[in-house]
Formats: structure tokens, sequence, C-alpha cells
């Protein structure tokens, strides 16, 4: 799993990008720039950096004095980081290891290497799998991470930062929306253009940065507002009113959105975290409703 010591391949041929995991180079020093400002690094700060890919940005954290823990998938680019930084390996400052990011149990690989916890993330990481590396970094409306970073600082697809940093009645606004802005602040930091990577990739980018904090307004029973939340998305077309229905009474659900000034007619991108919160302590759920996330 891990790779602590520097490989024998040191004329290796330059790696190329593979498809299938997602991979895309960011060579653009102003984007570097930005995500290593974005990142607010400061002495003793510890950096988890997923997909390191051929350490652009690896490099630019190291130069900071960070320490940088970095989970790489692709083998032959972990032998790569291994002769790359066989220096930084040596002193302790840069740690690698070799595993799937969503299938590494996190918490048993520091016991297992001995490694420090990281205060902070950095990461170029792969599109398609986006919202599951997420929901590992912040946890769940239900289940926070119980040891929230400092901060978190992500290259993402546009339409991704889109919806994490939407506000109530956007067509961006949706679960993911809720999910995150209820476990962090979210802002996104810049655009990133796609001859900023090489290959390019088809959609536009951007540079975002999410900040872990307590809920200001935490809802009473977070699984149920999970599970409003997920059902009130289900289908945006429709208003809020008849997506809930399988939970809550329509006349007595347009009773409670009156009394909270909520327009009985709204659909679930109107509503704002706090209102989904009031939402939700207000809202008597089926013992039968579906178990939320």
């Amino acid at each position: 799993m891990a790779q602590n010591s520097p490989s024998s391949r040191s004329h290796a041929r330059p790696h190329k990008a593979r498809k299938r995991f997602g991979q895309h180079w960011l060579k653009s020093d102003r984007i570097l720039n930005q995500i290593i400002s974005a990142g607010e690094l400061v002495d003793g700060d510890r950096v988890l950096e997923i997909g390191p890919g051929q350490g652009v940005l690896t490099q630019r954290m190291l130069a900071t004095a960070a320490k940088v823990l970095a989970v790489e998938i692709d083998r032959d680019l972990c032998l790569e980081l291994s002769d790359r930084f066989i220096a930084f390996m040596a002193s302790g400052q840069f740690r690698l290891i070799e595993s799937d990011f969503l299938k590494l149990n996190f918490d048993q690989a520091l016991i297992d290497f001995e490694l420090e916890r990281p205060n902070k993330v950095m990461a170029n990481i792969p599109y398609y799998i986006t919202a599951p590396i997420l929901e590992k970094l912040l946890g769940t409306v239900r289940s926070p991470n119980p040891n929230p970073f400092d901060n978190i600082v992500l290259l993402v697809q546009k339409e991704i930062s889109d919806r994490l940093c939407a506000i109530p009645g956007t067509k961006a606004n949706g679960a993911l929306t809720i999910r995150a802005q209820y476990l962090a602040d979210c802002e996104e930091i810049c655009l990133v253009p796609p001859g900023a990577f090489s290959p390019p990739p088809k959609v536009e980018s951007a540079v975002i940065r999410l900040s872990p904090r307590p809920c200001p307004t935490p809802a009473k029973d977070p699984a149920k507002l999970a599970q409003l939340v997920k059902l009130g998305f289900s289908q945006k077309r429709k208003m809020l009113r008849n997506n809930l229905q399988s939970v809550v009474d329509k006349d007595a659900l347009t009773s409670i959105l009156e009394n909270l000034s909520i327009n009985p007619q709204i659909r679930a991108e109107g509503l704002g975290v706090s209102e989904w919160v009031a939402l939700s302590d207000a809202v008597p759920c089926s013992p039968s409703s579906p178990t939320p996330r």
C-alpha cells in the first residue's frame, strides 16, 4: 500500500495521462500559484494530497515547508514520485501511499504507517468521483467528519463548483449544495480553462475552497434533515410539497411552510440551508420513510 522508499526507475519514460483514472496534468503556473495561495499554508501544516499525479502541485507545497501525505492509485506514478521526491521522503516531509483513496481506511492507514493526521487538503481530483471524495472529506449531514480539516482546496469541474457555491433560488442549488453548505463554507477561488491542462478536459474547471465548521443552525434531527433534502430534490421540477408527500400530508406541509413564511408553492431549489433546517425541525417524519444518507 505504501511507497516509503525510492524506486530504481530513474530514467522512466514520461507518464501518459490515463483516461481510466481521469488524469489531466495541470500545467498553468498561475493556477498552481492560486491553489497554493488558497491553501494558506503555514509552518507546521500537514497536507493531504489526493492524486498527486506527476507531483507539480506537490513540489510547490513542499517548497512551503509543509508536510505532504499523498495518496495515489497509479502504481507507475508512485514509482516516479518516489524517485522525484527521494530527499523529501528521507527527511519525512513527504510520505506516499499507493491506494484508491475512496477504498482506503484513512484512519487505519495513519495508525499503520505512524503518520500525523493532515489538517488541510489540496488536490486536483478526478472529476468523475468528486461527490464521493467530498463526502469522505466532509462526512455527511447525519455524520460529519469527526476530525474536520482546517480547509480543503480542490480543483473540480465548474459545474460542481457552481453547485457547491449556489444560492437559494438558482438552478444550481441542489442536494449537493445543501449537504456541503451544512458542513462547510464554500467559495470559488478562480476559473480554470481547459487549456491549463494536458491533455485538456472537455469541460471548464474551477478551484474551490471549503472551510469545514459546525452548522450555525444545526438540525435537531440531522438524519431527518438528510432524508427531507434527498426527497425534496428527487424531482426538481415539482413543488416541494409534492416531493415530500410520502412523509407529510400536503395540507399539513402547506401550513408548516406558511408558518415559516415560506411560499407553499416553492420548489426545493428555493430554500437555503437555514430554511431546510427550520423545515426539518417542524416536520414530523413517518417512521416508514426511506433511510437517509
